[in-house]
């Protein structure tokens, strides 16, 4: 068979990757405001000795590491999007990011944790008002930069449909891609994009934190409570600490291709078998990119059809962008 006759059944599998995406834009914006307020805050409460505020600073610029690592994940991606080394796309690299970025912030945890037992037992002086304003401020800035990620920002998977440049024939065949889902689609799968999940969340954490510098301050400053401003920073190490734990399982699931989601699996199980007295006898169904998977189905059938009728059952909304069908005749 000459190479040129089967190039129709040939196919890329950038799956959009080579796009710039609004989050991309969004956390590059949100790493210039996070940058400056961070090396307030962390002047600030070292030369007016809050542990709180510096606390605080030093969350934001952990957070301000982790968007960095994220932008260069969003370039990395398109740079090499039509690479064949990677097997299905650049996809991965948004969730190593975030991996990355959570081993990071486990690090700057025991930092705050172990600066803020040190000022438990070794109060330093505080000067409350300058504190206080830059904590105010810090928060301002937060609240401003979760309006710039908002609710999209962790959600937002791929901006546009997908290249699918190639037109098969699958009657012939057992090699196919799913539905490729649009823009709508893939925004309402949750927490698809780990890059904007974790900067979104960054940022709320910031605030919470925040608002924890701002509380032990005030305590501080009008009831004596000096105790208040080490135990904010306190709390708030665990709260970080929770939100890393949290996206370390999310983004290690999908670098170590763990199974997609039981109704998902279920629900293109139940449709194909509900086919011609049809048994699905092995299902593996793991995350290629943001909001999108790769699938790879058995099944048994005593009426056997071509596989591109089982793709056709795989639902729109399933987020499934590359499927692979075998199907095995039963002659009992």
């Amino acid at each position: 068979m000459h190479t040129n006759s089967i190039a129709k059944w040939q196919h890329n599998h950038v799956f959009g990757q080579d796009r710039v995406r609004s989050g991309e834009r969004r956390t590059l914006v949100v790493v210039v405001i996070t940058g400056l307020m961070m090396i307030a805050e962390i002047l600030v409460g070292i030369f007016n000795g809050s542990m709180a505020l510096l606390a605080d600073g030093i969350h934001m610029g952990s957070h301000m590491v982790g968007l960095l690592i994220a932008l260069i994940a969003y370039v990395y991606a398109r740079k090499y999007a039509n690479d064949d080394r990677f097997s299905f796309g650049t996809g991965k690299v948004n969730s190593l990011a975030a991996f990355t970025s959570a081993l990071l912030l486990a690090v700057f945890v025991l930092v705050m944790g172990y600066e803020s037992v040190v000022r438990m037992f070794n109060p330093v002086e505080i000067h409350y008002n300058i504190a206080i304003t830059v904590a105010i401020i810090g928060l301002v800035v937060n609240g401003a930069s979760m309006l710039i990620l908002g609710e999209k920002g962790h959600t937002h998977a791929q901006g546009d449909e997908h290249d699918h440049d190639h037109d098969h024939d699958h009657a012939a065949h057992e090699h196919d891609h799913g539905h490729e889902p649009n823009h709508a689609e893939l925004t309402n799968k949750k927490g698809a994009d780990h890059n904007l999940k974790a900067a979104y969340l960054h940022v709320f954490a910031d605030a919470m934190t925040s608002v924890l510098a701002i509380i032990a301050l005030l305590a501080a400053k009008y009831f004596g409570w000096n105790w208040a401003d080490p135990l904010m920073g306190i709390i708030g190490a665990f709260m970080v600490a929770r939100w890393s734990i949290g996206l370390l399982g999310n983004a290690g699931k999908v670098l170590l291709d763990h199974q997609g989601s039981d109704d998902v699996r279920q629900k293109i199980t139940g449709i194909m078998e509900s086919y011609r007295d049809t048994k699905v006898c092995d299902f593996h169904l793991w995350s290629i990119g943001p909001g999108i998977y790769s699938a790879n189905i058995s099944v048994v059938t005593k009426y056997p059809d071509v596989p591109d009728k089982y793709k056709t059952m795989i639902p729109s909304n399933s987020g499934v962008v590359h499927a692979t069908v075998e199907v095995q005749p039963c002659l009992d």
